[in-house]
């Protein structure tokens, strides 16, 4: 629950920011390193990366996992209610994933991420009234036990969204906090009278109780719990273990991790919030080695990536590269996601951060794209084939629309023409989109060229090769700036990806790799297709010069090649 960021990061910023990154990773003095610092990364080369985060003989799960992101309000109603459940979602695991290795009609995802799922005053279900308990709108705790076995039976983990950082004014814990002598007082953070300060980007943080002011960074309906407090971190431990060891969820994704603890006139990001976190990741390793801690710092990667470096949190989500992403998909033009995916290896250790296009608080791919598809499969391409561990957000794979307010970026799942999308018999929440005949699963289903289609097969590929699941990245350079071009590599496992992002055919793009992994001729065949392509010849250094897979690019070409 932030304020969406709308600027596109202009070219020459990224690579100004680079250079200024890179000169002071160079100098000499262990103070300008950090712990886990890697050497220079530049064009045509690897971020060389650490073999393991905590020293455990097993990969964490999520490492080789994509995400699915569900609200589950708007996914499947399941009683004619007109708000979905657990029993739609359990109803629709087998569009999720599969465990026949043939099904051809399956997303294939190995994690899911539901928006919060506890009991809330608000449609959207981030201001809490009760950690210990599932919403009634979308059923009973047995019914969510019952979902999360299934979903575990076909391999798919789930994470649940944890609102840490506030309650709803309705939790009792608030209720009572309102009598200044009540033992529930200092869970939040009270003053007798108006500090007058702003928050962390000029909004109103002091709200009027009925016995003084109290702290809420987002909103007067959520206010900030007090974790200076050790009551509740305790309290907030004891939430943890249940979801964990009692219902046994996977793992939590942590909204508005920044704003946890403030120190004086830092109000996010403080020192104190990150040892916070660090105490926390290690509690929840000693009860879950394998849960997984996924953190929302809407910032900078520079200061997102100490989450990771310094060993708060096991992923985050990449902000600056899902905003370069789809300028580089909506100009037509590589040097921006290139650039950022540069700099992205560089920050972060080990992979460790979630790549994404958008989410439930940011306008839909084809609303920021203008409507254009083949530039939604372009943004696709890329988000499935990079490092990390990505995150598709519902219906962004058969390309529905959204623009904020934020209801309506959180509309219905589309899945037929039939009346209100197949989505709910009785009426739904929130209006279906008016598109819904045309922009649903069942049709694309239906078309192999659909989007739809599209991110099946490219997660397919993602599951079967190693290079894309876990493999180093090698920036590929081109002749041609429409050229978005990676090579992923894991031993064995050789991966080229080759993205034309402009709307006009190439014949002079020639890919070049000045070092990398390769050694002797390889034989190029499509993962998403039948087709042969060029042969690759390995240079000497292990790269290759002005390589060539078709003598003409085709506009909007997507190449995800085996080299074998």
């Amino acid at each position: 629950m932030e304020l969406q960021l709308t600027d596109k990061k202009p070219l020459l910023v990224s690579l100004l920011l680079i250079l200024i990154f890179l000169f002071v990773a160079s100098c000499s003095g262990s103070e300008n390193r950090v712990p886990g610092d890697q050497a220079e990364v530049e064009p045509g080369t690897t971020a060389e990366t650490p073999a393991s985060v905590d020293d455990q003989t097993v990969e964490p799960w999520w490492k080789e996992a994509v995400f699915y992101e569900i609200f589950v309000r708007s996914f499947l109603d399941s009683d004619g209610d007109g708000d979905g459940d657990f029993t739609g979602l359990i109803d629709r695991l087998d569009y999720l994933s599969s465990t026949d290795p043939q099904a051809t009609d399956t997303l294939g995802v190995r994690g899911i991420w539901l928006m919060p799922i506890f009991p809330s005053p608000s449609y959207h279900g981030y201001d809490v009234v009760d950690y210990y308990s599932v919403n009634p709108d979308f059923g009973t705790m047995e019914e969510f036990q019952r979902f999360l076995d299934q979903a575990h039976q076909l391999g798919i983990r789930v994470i649940i969204d944890l609102p840490l950082n506030h309650t709803s004014t309705e939790h009792p814990w608030f209720i009572d906090s309102q009598n200044p002598d009540s033992p529930y007082r200092d869970w939040y953070v009270w003053s007798d009278t108006d500090p007058g300060t702003i928050g962390p980007w000029g909004q109103q943080v002091w709200h009027t109780g009925s016995s003084g002011y109290y702290y809420g960074v987002f909103w007067g309906g959520m206010p900030d719990l007090n974790y200076k407090n050790p009551e509740v971190v305790e309290e907030m431990k004891k939430v943890i273990r249940f979801w964990l060891e009692d219902v046994g969820v996977d793992g939590f994704r942590l909204d508005g991790a920044r704003y946890v603890i403030e120190e004086g006139e830092t109000l996010a990001d403080s020192d104190t919030n990150l040892q916070y976190f660090q105490d926390l990741r290690a509690y929840v390793k000693d009860i879950n080695p394998q849960a997984l801690l996924l953190g929302e710092v809407w910032t900078s990667g520079f200061v997102t990536a100490g989450y990771i470096k310094q060993e708060a949190l096991d992923l985050v989500f990449e902000f600056d590269l899902a905003s370069a992403y789809l300028s580089s998909a909506g100009a037509g033009r590589a040097e921006s996601a290139l650039n950022q995916l540069l700099f992205s290896l560089k920050l972060f250790p080990d992979n460790r951060f979630a790549p994404f296009l958008t989410n439930h608080d940011m306008n839909r791919v084809v609303s920021q794209l203008g409507g254009d598809i083949e530039k939604t499969k372009n943004a696709a391409a890329m988000l499935l084939t990079a490092p990390g561990v990505p995150f598709v957000y519902y219906g962004e794979e058969i390309g529905m629309v959204g623009v904020k307010p934020d209801e309506d970026i959180r509309t219905p799942m589309q899945w037929s023409a039939d009346k209100h999308a197949g989505f709910t018999t009785g009426i739904p929440w929130r209006a279906v989109n008016g598109d819904y005949p045309e922009v649903n699963v069942r049709s694309q289903s239906q078309d192999m060229e659909s989007l739809l289609v599209l991110y099946r097969s490219l997660i397919e590929a993602r599951n079967n090769h190693n290079a894309l699941l876990r493999g180093d990245t090698y920036i590929v350079e081109s002749e041609a700036a429409q050229v978005y071009s990676i090579l992923r590599s894991d031993g064995d496992s050789h991966v080229l990806v080759v993205v034309n992002l402009g709307a006009e055919p190439l014949q002079e793009y020639g890919l070049s790799l000045a070092d990398g992994p390769l050694s002797g001729t390889y034989t190029v065949q499509s993962l998403l297709s039948d087709d042969i392509f060029a042969e690759l010849a390995a240079s000497e250094s292990g790269g290759f010069d002005s390589y060539l897979p078709l003598p003409s690019l085709p506009a909007n070409a997507r190449l995800v090649l085996d080299l074998q």
